[in-house]
């Protein structure tokens, strides 16, 4: 009895299904191979263009949690805050505007 060849002289099943395997193994490999390659050369890149640009200085204290739709905190220089609301109601009032689309950095009395 031969395994390779049948009695009428094709190749056997179980012949062909090896060569098959075999096949499969090799794209298996051949894929990991060329993965792990990619995986250097990406990881190579990324060390490359961290060592290009120096480190930015860390950002300072993250601000109090501000209101929603507001733009910031204004500085009051000698004003109460009273006066201040009441300046910044005004000026809204006379540009038709928002409040909270206006931003105020200073508010300071002129003497």
């Amino acid at each position: 009895m031969n395994i390779l060849f049948t009695q009428d002289g094709q190749i056997s099943g179980i012949v062909v299904l090896a060569i098959l395997l075999v096949i499969v193994l090799i794209v298996v490999l051949v894929s990991r191979a060329r993965s792990a390659k990619q995986a250097e050369q990406q990881q190579e890149a990324a060390l490359a263009a961290a060592n290009a640009f120096p480190e930015a200085p860390a950002p300072a204290a993250a601000p109090a949690r501000l209101a929603r739709g507001s733009c910031g905190g204004v500085m009051l220089h000698d004003v109460p805050d009273r006066t201040a609301a009441m300046v910044m109601a005004i000026v809204a009032d006379e540009l038709q505007l928002p409040l909270n689309e206006l931003r105020f950095i200073s508010i300071q009395e002129v003497k």
